[in-house]
C-alpha cells in the first residue's frame, strides 16, 4: 500500500516510517510512505504558506495555492483509486472500521493542516473526506496522519509477523483486548491466572473472551451498546456480572 502525506513538517511524519512495524514493512517493500511539503510550492522568497483569515480573528489560515499544488503533486504519485483525506477536528471519527476500509484502497493521501486550518473551498475541491482522530485539539495534522498510517499498515498482509496479531487486537472485533501475561509466573505476589497455564485451549479461549467482554463493559460500555452479542458472549458476560455483583455484596 502507498501512503503520501502533505505536511509542513515532513521530517516528523517520516519518523513513523523508520521504526517498529511500519519501518520493517517499509524495508521489506510491503508499503510506501512519501511526503510533500507545501513550502516547496510557495512562490515568494520567504516561502510563505499562511495568510490572515477573512473576517478577522486570531491565527492564520494555510494559503490555497501552495497547499493545492502540494496536494496535486502528492496525488500524482499515487495509483488510481486512491483517496484524499484531510485531517481535521470537523471530520468523521477514525476507528478500526475506518482503518479496515482504508486498507482496501491502493493508496491514501493524508493532508495535515496547520495554524487555524485551511481554506474551506480547498477542502471541498480537493478532498474526498475529512477525518478526525478524536475530540481534542492538536497543533497540526502530522500526529493524526502518523496514527492513521500505523493503524492501517498493521492490516496490510505480511506486515505483522503473526497474521493473528491484528485479528486479536483491541477493537478488531468491536471489543477491547483481554489481559496478557508473560514470565515470571509471579510478580510481587500477583500470579498469572491459572487457566493460562493449564494448556486447555478451549478454556483459555473462553477466559480471554470473558475478559474482553468484562474490560469492554467496564471501560467502554458504549462499544457493547450497539453490539449484537452471540449466545456465548451473553453467557460469559452474565457470568462476569454475577461474579462482580457477588464480590460487591460481600
Amino acid at each position: 500500500m502507498h501512503f503520501e502525506v502533505v505536511t509542513l513538517f515532513p521530517e516528523l511524519v517520516e519518523l513513523v516510517g523508520r521504526f517498529g512495524v511500519v519501518g520493517r514493512a517499509r524495508e521489506r517493500g510491503l508499503l510506501r510512505l512519501g511526503t510533500t511539503n507545501p513550502r516547496d510550492f510557495a512562490t515568494d522568497v520567504h516561502r510563505t504558506v499562511d495568510d490572515r483569515p477573512y473576517g478577522g480573528g486570531p491565527g492564520m489560515v494555510m494559503k490555497v495555492a501552495p497547499l493545492r499544488s502540494a496536494i496535486r503533486a502528492a496525488r500524482a504519485k499515487l495509483p488510481e483509486g486512491s483517496r484524499t483525506v484531510v485531517l481535521s477536528p470537523q471530520g468523521r471519527v477514525f476507528d478500526q472500521a475506518v482503518a479496515r476500509e482504508y486498507r482496501g484502497l491502493p493508496g491514501l493521501l493524508l493532508v495535515a493542516g496547520r495554524y487555524e486550518g485551511m481554506d474551506e473551498r480547498l477542502v471541498e475541491l480537493e478532498a474526498d473526506e475529512v477525518l478526525t482522530v478524536g475530540d481534542y485539539v492538536l497543533s497540526g495534522g502530522e500526529l493524526p496522519s502518523m496514527l492513521v498510517v500505523d493503524a492501517v499498515a498493521r492490516l496490510v498482509p505480511g506486515v505483522l509477523g503473526d497474521e493473528n496479531s491484528a485479528a486479536e487486537d483491541s477493537f478488531s472485533d468491536g471489543l477491547l483486548d483481554c489481559p496478557h501475561y508473560t514470565r515470571p509466573e509471579e510478580l510481587e505476589g500477583l500470579r498469572v491466572p491459572p487457566v493460562l497455564l493449564s494448556g486447555d485451549h478451549e478454556a483459555i479461549r473462553r477466559w480471554r473472551l470473558k475478559q474482553s467482554l468484562a474490560r469492554t463493559l467496564t471501560t467502554r460500555p458504549d462499544l457493547l451498546a450497539g453490539r449484537q452479542l452471540s449466545a456465548e458472549e451473553r453467557e460469559l458476560l452474565d457470568e462476569y456480572i454475577a461474579d462482580r455483583d457477588a464480590v460487591g455484596a460481600d
